[in-house]
């Protein structure tokens, strides 16, 4: 039996590790806490602008956008010691790059011939490509609980640490769709920009980052990509198996590929991705396509209705003409564009694939009958391909209109019309993939209207927001 002196040692000496151990989590804890709240608080951007200035709601709305994508280009140092002008994805939640979110907003920026940003971003992302050629999801200097943090306690993100790059998403999975994104945004930087040189010194990468695609997620009995649950842009959906939305986008990079290597002058290569891109659209038209719905399937699992696939394969020309209408018909018979355009998915996913921290955290409609506008901008897009210009107009106005009230582009709008938010989130306000996106889509209805029609220009502001379209 001990005596009553160990006993009381014992005791001290636990009391005594106890308290040291408090007393470094403390000063741990206090020195995370200092450090989030020596950061600037976080301040409005919005956008003030004078309606007498501007000769449209449209144009204000552009005004708007462009000001609203060029304040998240940023100069940013990298952990290979370079420094390269970064977009980021936004500024309160976002202060990052993410490869998805830039390779749709690098269709605004080269409409706005930022062709600066467009190529370091994209130079930013090929430096850090594995062996393998996967390439990462985003480039972050912080992690998600200390950017929530950041952001609860409306503090801006450090932008002095080292971008780093990370290869998978919260959940754990590649993306897919970031990757040929990227691919698509560095053919189109270089077609736009007339810049032969930049795809001739990464063709090797680009080549690499399309193999690592296939080798990842191709079908090994037949053409199309099977990804994984949460692996796409709607990633707190649970749909896997041969997505429509992944899948339109590969058959892009495949494209883009292919006039790539036209220009280049490498034939045998321009034939293998033009005969690769003909067998993906011939394994989405036989898998995905629903004549009895009118509109492409969400996956070989899912009959849903999507906008971000659907429009996109009008937009690329994947769809026939009597297909684009009738998929068009159907969002408008689905009321997908009210109040704000678009709207993710119709009817909206069951919530038992949607993923519990969603749901958790209030937001479990930020995928399923949410709107974002960036499917709004190719929904403005896909009408006016398939000459339905008065509805494409309709949209893009009331979109404009959207963009005037707030004086800023919000990240995702509940089905009220409002910005999407509660305790644990406050949607992200500008997103810099809407704002691009917005951008490229008067961008490219100012095109058709000029060339079908005799309409001067939609946005004329004596140059002022016309000009900036590009």
């Amino acid at each position: 039996m001990r005596s009553q002196k160990s006993v009381d040692l014992s005791s001290f000496l636990i009391g005594m590790i106890a308290g040291a151990t408090a007393g470094i989590a403390s000063l741990i804890t206090y020195q995370y806490i200092h450090a989030i709240f020596k950061q600037p608080r976080l301040t409005s951007r919005i956008v003030l602008s004078n309606a007498d200035d501007f000769d449209t709601v449209e144009a204000r709305a552009l005004f708007i956008a462009t000001e609203n994508l060029r304040s998240a280009i940023e100069r940013r140092r990298l952990r290979n010691n370079k420094t390269r002008q970064i977009l980021h994805a936004g500024y309160r939640n976002f202060r990052e790059s993410w490869a998805r979110d830039f390779g749709f907003a690098a269709f605004g920026l080269l409409a706005l011939k930022e062709f600066k940003v467009v190529k370091d971003t994209l130079e930013a992302f090929l430096d850090h490509q594995t062996e393998a050629g996967q390439l990462p999801v985003k480039l972050h200097s912080i992690g998600p609980v200390t950017r929530f943090m950041h952001s609860l306690f409306e503090r801006e993100q450090p932008t002095e640490i080292p971008l780093r790059p990370k290869y998978l998403s919260a959940h754990g999975h590649p993306s897919l769709d970031g990757q040929a994104l990227l691919v698509i945004a560095a053919v189109n930087y270089s077609r736009e920009a007339d810049d032969l040189e930049f795809i001739r010194i990464h063709w090797n990468a680009l080549v690499k980052a399309l193999a690592w695609i296939e080798s990842s997620a191709k079908d090994p009995n037949g053409e199309m990509l099977i990804q994984g649950p949460f692996a796409d842009w709607a990633d707190s959906i649970d749909r896997r198996g041969r997505v429509l939305y992944t899948n339109v986008l590969y058959w892009q990079a495949l494209q883009e590929m292919a006039e790539a290597s036209t220009r280049l002058g490498f034939t045998d290569s321009a034939a293998l991705y033009t005969q690769k891109a003909v067998q993906v659209v011939g394994a989405i038209q036989k898998k995905l396509w629903r004549p009895s719905l009118g509109y492409f399937a969400a996956s070989d699992k899912l009959n849903h209705l999507t906008s971000s696939g659907n429009l996109l394969a009008i937009a690329w020309g994947l769809s026939s003409a009597d297909q684009e209408n009738s998929i068009l018909d159907a969002l408008h018979k689905a009321d997908m564009s009210s109040p704000v355009p678009t709207k993710v998915a119709f009817p909206p996913y069951p919530m038992h694939l949607v993923a519990l921290e969603n749901r958790l955290a209030g937001v479990a409609n930020y995928h399923t009958d949410a709107a974002w506008l960036w499917i709004g901008a190719w929904h403005v897009i896909a009408l006016a391909r398939a000459g339905r210009l008065d509805e494409s107009r309709e949209i893009l106005s009331r979109m404009a209109s959207i963009i005037v009230q707030d004086q800023q582009i919000h990240e995702v709008y509940a089905p009220n019309g409002k910005p999407l938010s509660n305790f644990w989130y406050t949607s992200e306000s500008p997103l810099t993939w809407n704002a691009g996106m917005i951008v490229y889509a008067y961008h490219v209805l100012e095109q058709y209207i000029h060339s079908k029609t005799d309409i001067v220009s939609l946005v004329s502001n004596d140059g002022h927001a016309a000009g900036t379209a590009g």
